[in-house]
């Protein structure tokens, strides 16, 4: 038979034990527990190798392009814990106008566990502040509450979430909770995440957010200020956003934006073992990109091989029984994919452009009519190819153009 100082004792260790548990899911505590700091973070050496890394997957997005600079297992589906949060706000900004609502917190949010904004039952928030406290101390609690506000349950906010993923083509990305807790039904891939996080880098609010370092909140009217668990923000330069993760099965996950000079450049690391690893590795890769590439305006070089080219060979191109051989020919640059892209130092002399086109036509030539193409090409790898059109209608010669024809001849043909 236990005594009641026993049981007291046993009672005490039992929460001291279901305490740690939870800290150790909590990411908010464990993401805020190991600041390094600005002389850690800007230390880096100058290389033109590639970094080896900790991280399981990994990829270094170009904004300006779309395209993927650097990847490790990009394209293989896995966990992403808070980084799930991306998708939530996301979500939240497209479908609320009027970002001062009040938001009563259900006994459901009130309760989730894992990391928190420490939102009780009742409590009343508006949707604006509970958007930082799901971006910045990465709120479970924040995440479940604008779920339910916005869908009225988990489930169908899920729906919203899948829905705009589908509509952004990641189809390798599948959503059950907007918190990102464990679920084998809930992943996505780097480079999917890179693209949605370039994509709602694009609205103003989320990019805002993001970016802030610390905000103070009101909670029942009662003052919280909170702080960014992205450890890189305000301690690397360029560093402009964006979100932390981490769960054991994730585990440490991070999504940065970094924007210096022309170059901006989205950097995911997931599934590192430590956050140091996920820090390190983030600064590593960032570091590299910035050092090894530079941003090349393909837009301006293919318009000037485009009009070198005209000018060469337009006069090559016949259109037969048409009624002129004055051909005019354009780009269609509401094709390109990118005015810009980042290059590495390596291949920057190796780009070129390469053309290929119809030389002999039959009249009647439509107007708009691609007549060739024109591809950009970097170390012999295909970015792009662009179509080039005749402007004008060329019309087929008629009984009486020929006539006309034969009128001006004659004084030749009685010399």
């Amino acid at each position: 038979m236990y005594s009641k100082k026993s049981l007291i004792v046993f009672i005490i260790f039992t929460l001291i034990m279901s305490t740690n548990v939870y800290v150790q899911a909590d990411d908010y505590i464990e993401e805020d527990n190991e600041i390094e700091s600005p002389s850690y973070i800007e230390t880096s050496s100058k290389t033109t190798d590639i970094p080896q890394i900790n991280a399981r997957h990994a990829i270094i997005y170009d904004r300006l392009s779309g395209r993927t600079l650097f990847g490790k297992s990009e394209n293989e589906p896995c966990k992403m814990a808070s980084t799930t949060k991306i998708m939530t706000c996301l979500v939240i900004l497209e479908n609320i106008k009027d970002l001062k609502e009040t938001v009563i917190i259900s006994k459901k949010a009130a309760g989730i566990g894992g990391s928190r904004l420490g939102l009780s039952t009742n409590d009343k928030i508006t949707v604006e502040n509970l958007l930082y406290g799901l971006m910045l101390c990465s709120g479970n609690d924040a995440a479940v509450a604008l779920a339910e506000h916005v869908a009225g349950n988990i489930e169908e906010f899920a729906y919203l979430m899948n829905e705009k993923a589908a509509s952004l083509e990641l189809n390798s990305t599948h959503f059950v909770t907007p918190h990102g807790l464990d679920n084998d039904d809930h992943f996505t891939t780097a480079y999917e995440l890179a693209k949605l996080t370039n994509y709602a880098l694009s609205n103003k609010t989320f990019a805002k957010i993001v970016n802030t370092k610390s905000y103070t909140i009101y909670i029942n009217n009662r003052a919280k200020t909170l702080s960014n668990t992205n450890e890189l923000l305000g301690n690397l330069s360029g560093i402009y956003g964006v979100k932390t993760g981490f769960t054991n099965g994730a585990n440490r996950c991070l999504v940065t934006s970094c924007k210096r000079g022309e170059m901006d450049i989205i950097c995911v690391v997931l599934g590192c073992d430590t956050k140091k690893n996920r820090t390190q590795d983030s600064i590593n890769l960032i570091n590299y990109t910035f050092e090894n590439f530079k941003v090349v305006n393909v837009k301006e070089i293919i318009e000037n091989d485009f009009n070198n080219w005209k000018k060469e060979h337009i006069d090559t191109i016949t259109i037969n029984k048409g009624i002129s051989s004055n051909l005019d020919l354009k780009l269609e640059l509401c094709e390109l994919p990118y005015s810009f892209v980042a290059v590495n130092n390596s291949v920057i002399n190796k780009i070129s452009t390469s053309t290929k086109y119809t030389s002999y036509f039959e009249a009647p030539l439509l107007g708009n009519t691609p007549i060739g193409n024109i591809s950009l090409n970097v170390d012999n790898e295909e970015y792009f190819i662009l179509n080039i059109y005749n402007v004008e209608t060329i019309k087929k010669k008629n009984f009486w153009d020929y006539w006309k024809i034969f009128i001006t001849k004659i004084p030749s043909l009685t010399n």
